[in-house]
């Protein structure tokens, strides 16, 4: 018993760490190799070019979100530049608020919110937390 007390921290920081990094990589494989990016394009271009916004937003927004999804949720399963995966997953996560905001102001964020929640809570809990993964095994932190 005093063995899980010892790391439950730890425990609880990696098992945050790599449900927040399964949901946002399955995200994106969905996005990338499933749907296709160019599908995820078609379907909120004509939204977004009614509101006036350019075809390059859509283009892009659609590519980085894809992307970075999929390669931020595979850095947090490994524990792998974790915090900077985190950063750019929160930037993802504005693009995705402000994107569905703009195509359906009263849209559901059911999605969204357990992915911000979780993503908070490992940016404010200890660095100590934070010991099973890949970046304290390479860097030592």
């Amino acid at each position: 018993m005093e063995l899980l007390i010892q790391y439950h921290e730890s425990a609880a920081g990696f098992l945050a760490r790599v449900f927040l990094g399964v949901l946002f990589f399955f995200q994106g494989y969905d996005a990338v190799f499933k749907i296709k990016v160019e599908n995820v394009i078609e379907t909120y271009e004509n939204s977004f070019s009614q509101r006036g916004i350019p075809k390059v937003f859509t283009f892009l927004g659609a590519w980085f979100t894809s992307y970075v999804e999929l390669i931020g949720g595979l850095l947090l399963i490994v524990g792998l530049f974790e915090y900077c995966a985190l950063y750019i997953l929160g930037i993802n996560l504005l693009l995705v608020n402000i994107a569905f905001g703009i195509s359906n102001p009263m849209w559901d964020m059911k999605y969204v919110s357990p992915r911000l929640a979780l993503l908070l809570f490992l940016l404010v809990i200890p660095s100590t937390w934070h010991t099973w993964s890949l970046d304290n095994l390479i860097f030592k932190l």
